[in-house]
């Protein structure tokens, strides 16, 4: 499919994530999809800081193999990034920055020495002006039009004091201007497709499923890569009627969304590994007290402290076993934003539909990630049912009555005369607590017996409600990919590419981790030839969960824990080598 990607990095503080942002953004607007990768570091200054923005008029589901322009706000960048450019593409630089020799750029590549400070001190003395300089020269070279630039800049900077808005768009025309008269336009130039397209981040579209599904609690800790979950929601939380509480540490988050949800109100909290950890068991209580809760766990890289601004998909033994004891739980792992939207919502509705703790399993390359969106794939007229089972006046109500499905009437806190004991102790059918002076004694052990089973018949119920493994592919595939989470769309992106190597492959893909549905895996599994486990961690963990919970084990596999996202040409690679592998 046609595409162009451009690149820009420096150092943290060099509005990188601006440039980046005006990139996608400009691109959204001409109706192309667009996926936008930012790399940063764990610094507010200094280290090497890069973002990546590809476009097509197809949906690009990852960042993606090379880039097609590149612009160096510093040496390092060249040095980086130069083995990824494609023939063809441009390298921009300022040369009172630093200088790139002819001999030094890569076969088939051409440079762009663009004067960006001159031009921006007709303006002003603010080194960041450069940035809009930049802009407008690659805007040029890749085929966005002046006036969607202009657009992007404007809401950027129009609500600013002073000249700022008329020195980015002065600055901007120069760029374009200058690269006008000492570029050309890349053979990839993209061109508009149809009317704007929306474009957010995996936390923003976390957010939006939350609002959409009728949260109106948020307790959160700020912890990267989950921090921008609450930016969001804080930002909007007048409109929305939303409570957005930034809480003390993770274990009064994780409290206070529990009582929130006790209460009566849909509820959430979110954070990374490290705050995951201290909630686990507070976990245990909300399965033990059949509260609904909603846990956005946004995996970075570990373990302990590890690589704050880098991505893994190392917690899922952590999701899948956090919490003493046994009690049911769900674990949703969405591959884009526009999955993730959509599993937010879900989660809400399996957590209010069988009283459990639901996990949105996310990870930095989907949270800080940023594409485009179609309006259809984000519906807002979500169903928000009641969140009583029960109406008031309800005589011997029993809130854990034994049922088949596992699932107790739920009533609220001063619902007339529906009284009932809540305690994190084992219980009966009425909540009365069994720990104290109770066990140990033969009818209570019986009782203790039938309140777990009747918590773990949930999981039958919640695996026949949640979202089954998904082939995508041609189905007689000579190799399929197992995936789950944002690993997902570089396989996505291979499989063209293979099949254009005369390959045939296809992917299958989990969007529900746990409970996993066994007998539709081993379905699905039937029809595979040979299989490749795609996992961003260093033992398998996913991989491990298939063997146990269905006896598959896949002996084929990729595992990736160096901190980055996976490359298409990665997967490309491997597959080949098991293709011809026997």
């Amino acid at each position: 499919m046609p595409e162009i990607s451009l690149r820009a990095g420096g150092e943290a503080g060099d509005g990188i994530a601006s440039i980046g942002d005006a990139f996608s953004r400009s691109f959204s607007r001409m109706g192309l999809h667009v996926f936008g990768l930012n790399a940063y570091q764990s610094v507010i200054r200094g280290g090497h800081v890069w973002f990546q923005a590809r476009t097509s008029s197809e949906r690009p589901y990852s960042q993606g193999d090379g880039a097609d322009l590149l612009y160096c706000l510093n040496r390092e960048t060249f040095d980086v990034h130069a083995p990824a450019l494609r023939p063809g593409a441009t390298v921009i630089y300022d040369p009172e920055r630093l200088q790139i020799a002819d001999s030094e750029l890569p076969v088939g590549t051409r440079a762009l020495p663009l004067p960006t400070m001159e031009l921006a001190r007709k303006y002003t003395t603010q080194p960041i002006l450069q940035n809009a300089v930049g802009l407008g020269a690659a805007a040029f070279i890749s085929g966005i039009p002046l006036d969607v630039l202009h657009g992007v800049l404007t809401d950027s900077f129009g609500k600013k004091a002073g000249d700022i808005l008329q020195w980015n768009l002065r600055a901007s025309t120069d760029g374009y201007e200058y690269a006008g008269r000492h570029a050309s336009i890349s053979e990839r130039a993209v061109h508009r497709a149809g009317p704007p397209k929306l474009l957010m981040t995996g936390n923003q579209a976390i957010a939006l499923g939350a609002a959409a599904a009728g949260c109106k609690f948020l307790a959160q800790y700020p912890m990267t890569p989950a921090t921008s979950i609450m930016h969001w929601l804080a930002a909007h939380a007048q409109e929305l009627g939303i409570v957005v509480k930034q809480a003390e540490d993770e274990l009064a988050a994780i409290h206070m969304a529990i009582g929130a949800s006790y209460g009566g109100v849909r509820a959430m909290t979110a954070t990374s590994g490290g705050g995951f950890s201290l909630m686990v068991e507070a976990l245990g209580m909300a399965g033990m007290t059949e509260v609904p809760l909603v846990v956005v766990e946004s995996q970075r890289a570990g373990p302990s402290t590890g690589l704050p601004t880098k991505t893994e998909q190392g917690d899922l033994n952590l999701m899948l076993g956090a919490g003493q004891g046994d009690f049911p739980r769900a674990i949703l792992a969405p591959s884009n934003p526009a999955e993730a939207y959509r599993a937010t919502i879900d989660a809400f509705r399996l957590a209010e539909d069988w009283q459990i703790p639901v996990i949105v399993a996310s990870d930095l390359h989907l949270s800080e990630s940023i594409a485009t969106v179609d309006r259809e794939e984000v519906p807002t007229d979500v169903p928000i049912p009641s969140l009583l089972t029960v109406p008031s006046g309800t005589m011997e109500y029993r809130r854990y009555a034994y049922t088949a499905s596992g699932v107790s009437p739920r009533a609220l806190p001063g619902q007339p005369g529906l009284q009932y004991v809540t305690g994190s102790d084992e219980h009966d059918a009425q909540g009365h607590l069994i720990s104290d002076v109770k066990s140990g004694i033969p009818v209570w052990i019986a009782e203790r017996t039938r309140m777990m089973d009747k918590r773990m018949r949930k999981l039958a119920g919640v695996t026949a409600a949640s979202r089954a493994p998904v082939f995508e592919g041609p189905p007689d595939a000579a190799l399929t990919f197992v995936a789950w989470g944002s690993t997902v769309g570089a396989v996505r992106d291979a499989l063209p590419l293979l099949a254009a190597q005369g390959h045939s492959t296809n992917l299958l893909y989990f969007p529900t981790v746990f409970p996993l549905d066994a007998v539709a895996t081993r379905a699905a599994m039937a029809k595979t030839k040979k299989t490749l486990l795609v996992e961003g961690n260093f033992t398998g963990q996913f991989g491990r969960l298939l063997r146990a919970e269905t006896g598959i084990h896949l002996a084929n596999t990729l595992f990736k824990y160096d901190g980055e996202p996976f490359y298409p040409h990665e997967l490309v690679a491997r597959a080949r080598e098991v293709l011809t592998d026997g």
